[in-house]
């Protein structure tokens, strides 16, 4: 492998993750307080819609983890992309709950076989090159394509599009960036199958667990914070900027944690990550100002992908088989988003608010600390 193909390969991954993951999960986010008064959907209908694309994440992970998936891991990974970009695009064709829940469905299937098949190709073959340390900037890229879809949303919503346009656009941008990622795949891979260490063993069950949690704990926050501050009088005027900065704050997080992790260790990284995740959860709903929704969207953004790249990594370092840690990692991460937005829009529906859910999942993110928390060893 050449020099520059670790660089190469590094910046494959951001973009396929900007597309599969950053908007193809997340654009949604931003445009939700728009589907709701267009369709009058109710804060339930919102959580049934969100709820069914992190579905679609599970499934997609689950299958991931099985055999039944033959072939080349990029192959899946650039089929994830481009039914990534056209299940965006679709999205803008319906009305009805069910039908926008059944394509939010397919979304989670592809972004789930992006993040799955995505982050074995990359990390695999940075770790073989040993750059592992550019694993920061394939995780980066969630948080390129928050900040790239809340630009979008905010640019061409002032020129006067709706919605379904909107969809639309970020279908044709998920488009662009997935040839884009094809591209810079084209790059020889290493000769060989991904690495098995037979000398290793599972990931721990509290290590899944702490990472469902973290699933459920921060997915309530990332769907609903621009409907949460559109609902705040005195914090509505933050509104246009929250989700650009949460995708601002993302970027640059899963670096500044993975220098973290290697200075106290993966697993005491992750528990602090998420305890501060936690308090930007709690923020965003005891602090109904402009100060505190955008003190929430740097939290949230600060911690929830550096979280969700440092749990990935430790599985994978832990576990004898990584690509399979990597999809029970993710499986269990996406029971966690799936439950979380219908449970805090039907909690919401029935107190009025998110105030609620809000803190169930922060305790959550607690009790995933707590379960990963490793204490210094005596010196």
């Amino acid at each position: 492998m050449s020099s520059a193909s670790p660089r190469r390969l590094a910046l494959a991954g951001l973009v396929s993750l900007a597309v599969g993951n950053g908007i193809g999960r997340f654009v949604f986010t931003p445009l939700l307080p728009m589907m709701m008064e267009a369709l009058n959907l109710t804060p339930g209908q919102a959580g049934l819609i969100a709820s069914a694309n992190y579905a679609g994440y599970l499934a997609g992970a689950l299958l991931g983890a099985t055999a039944w998936l033959r072939g080349s891991p990029k192959a899946w990974l650039i089929g994830g992309l481009v039914g990534s970009a056209v299940t965006t695009a679709m999205v803008g064709l319906f009305d009805g709950p069910l039908a926008l829940a059944a394509v939010r469905f397919l979304g989670g299937l592809a972004s789930a076989f992006v993040m799955v098949f995505g982050s074995a190709v990359v990390l695999e073959r940075l770790s073989a090159a040993g750059r592992g340390g550019l694993s920061g900037v394939h995780f980066a890229g969630v948080g390129v394509g928050v900040a790239l879809s809340a630009l979008m949303v905010s640019g061409l919503g002032a020129l006067g599009f709706d919605w379904r346009a909107l969809w639309y656009a970020a279908g044709a941008i998920s488009l662009i960036g997935a040839i884009a990622a094809a591209l810079l795949l084209r790059a020889p891979d290493p000769e060989g199958r991904a690495h098995e260490h037979p000398g290793k063993s599972r990931e721990p069950v509290s290590l899944l667990i702490a990472y469902g949690l973290l699933g459920f704990g921060y997915v309530i926050t990332a769907t609903f914070i621009v409907a949460i501050v559109r609902g705040q009088p005195q914090a509505r005027a933050a509104e246009p900027f929250v989700w650009l900065l949460v995708g601002l704050a993302a970027a640059p997080s899963t670096s500044a944690w993975t220098w973290a992790a290697r200075r106290i260790g993966e697993l005491r990284a992750y528990a602090l990550s998420v305890l501060i995740l936690a308090l930007g959860v709690v923020i965003s709903v005891l602090v109904p100002t402009v100060a505190g929704a955008l003190a929430a969207a740097v939290l949230l953004g600060g911690t929830y992908m550096g979280s969700t790249a440092l749990g990935l990594t430790a599985a994978r370092h832990i576990a004898a088989h990584p690509r399979q840690a990597l999809a029970r990692m993710t499986a269990s991460f996406g029971l966690g988003q799936m439950a979380g937005p219908l449970f805090a829009g039907v909690l919401a529906d029935r107190t009025g608010s998110f105030l609620a859910p809000s803190i169930v999942a922060a305790v959550g993110l607690v009790v995933a600390a707590a379960l990963t928390f490793r204490p210094s060893p005596p010196s």
